[in-house]
């Protein structure tokens, strides 16, 4: 059996994705044989290494250079990054899914001009203050909150509308967990309680990343959200 074989018959031994650490470790367990050879090779290197880390190097410049391609999918939206092994129709599956996922803004940022050119013109200005208030807090809060669609633009049952009645604001964490589903929109109660709550837990760090909370301007901000929601 070719290494190549013998390291994607490892990963096959998870039902999750996995570091490549993980992914290493469980390889020197099913191939001992291997992790010793990788361990007299260690050896002989100039920098300080393990035949651990020596395996999960190579595995790592594996997946760089493509040898994997339609056998391993990877998740690099945290650090480490994580992989799975898939077969060729769960890899076509996935490719297929990235691809929709690729041009939806642009199916988005359709609906949303299509609306605006029906809007009324409070409609709009509701709109372009909620932008407004969505800067402010950025600036001055450093805070990236992101103007979510309650009833989702993209949601496969009920499509909501790209209306200011529709508009919430969401920490992007939390945006890209909603993702295409819809959720009930906050009331202005639970709005205004979600924003605090945020400010107080951004302010236990503030002076690490040089930020005055000013409640004053707090409080503006929730007043002018407030005309407009």
């Amino acid at each position: 059996m070719k290494i190549k074989d013998k390291y994607l018959e490892a990963l096959k031994s998870f039902t999750d994705f996995v570091t490549i650490s993980e992914w290493a470790i469980r390889f020197s367990d099913l191939y001992p044989d291997e992790l010793e050879k990788a361990n007299q090779q260690a050896l002989n290197q100039k920098t300080d290494t393990t035949g651990i880390r020596e395996i999960a190097a190579r595995m790592s410049s594996s997946l760089s250079s493509g040898s994997f391609s339609k056998n391993i999918q990877i998740d690099d939206s945290e650090r480490p990054k994580k992989v799975k092994y898939v077969t060729e129709n769960e890899f076509q599956e996935h490719t297929q899914n990235e691809i929709d996922e690729d041009i939806e803004p642009l199916k988005r940022q359709d609906i949303i001009n299509s609306a605006k050119d029906n809007m009324k013109i409070l409609e709009l200005y509701r709109i372009s203050e909620f932008e407004s208030i969505q800067k402010t807090f950025k600036l001055f809060f450093g805070i990236d909150f992101e103007m979510d669609h309650a009833e989702a633009l993209l949601n496969n049952d009920k499509q909501g509308e790209h209306h200011p009645d529709n508009l919430q604001f969401l920490l992007k964490y939390h945006n890209g967990k909603k993702n295409k589903k819809s959720w009930n929109r906050f009331s202005f109660d639970e709005q205004v309680e979600y924003i605090r709550k945020t400010i107080n837990l951004q302010s236990l760090v503030a002076d690490k990343f040089n930020i005055e909370i000013d409640t004053k301007i707090l409080e503006l901000l929730i007043t002018r959200l407030k005309e407009v929601y």
